[in-house]
């Protein structure tokens, strides 16, 4: 499996969210879980430091995910995109009276908070989530990590995720929530 490219400048990440599933051999997958929950299905698939999330129920399917330009996309079932800077969050409404919701930020952060923030993020998912290291990219002590946690519900999935950058003591978290009764 290839090492990912996290060299790549985080000011050129973007958002895209798509009505429909993505193939999976457009993305270099680290690791992945699938799930049901009452009446939907969730893919995750850790893709570098980033990820990529599609929700299926009943007929819908809605598919979130995070990557640099260069990452070939198919324009067919693209609903937004937009850069992913600063701190921001969107809403719209899927399928048959479902609804979205992300909020996100990109947080730099001084030496010392990062260190403590990473030292954090690394403990919580000792217990529980998904963690996709990457030690070949170690930078002093820090290595380069995605972490995602989720809680299925019934009626909506909540996604935590946190992609960690020791270079630029930055890490980019994001909450995503489908609920599927209004």
């Amino acid at each position: 499996m290839d090492i990912p490219r996290i060299d790549q400048c985080l000011d050129e990440l973007t958002f895209h969210l798509y009505n429909r599933p993505l193939h999976p051999e457009l993305f270099n997958i680290f690791s992945s879980r699938q799930f049901f929950q009452g009446d939907y299905e969730v893919n995750i698939w850790m893709v570098g430091c980033s990820h990529v999330i599609s929700v299926f129920h009943e007929k819908d399917c809605l598919t979130e995910l995070i990557c640099s330009p260069e990452q070939m996309l198919p324009e067919r079932g693209l609903r937004r995109s937009f850069p992913f800077r600063g701190e921001r969050a969107y809403r719209c409404r899927w399928g048959k009276g479902f609804s979205y919701l992300l909020s996100f930020q990109v947080e730099n952060m001084s030496p010392n908070l990062y260190l403590q923030t990473h030292a954090d993020l690394v403990g919580m998912a000792k217990k529980r989530g998904i963690m996709v290291p990457f030690p070949q990219l170690t930078i002093g002590d820090l290595m380069p990590f995605s972490y995602l946690d989720y809680e299925a519900h019934v009626q909506e999935l909540r996604v935590h995720a946190f992609h960690a950058f020791p270079e630029r003591h930055t890490v980019i978290k994001s909450q995503s929530l489908f609920k599927f009764r209004d």
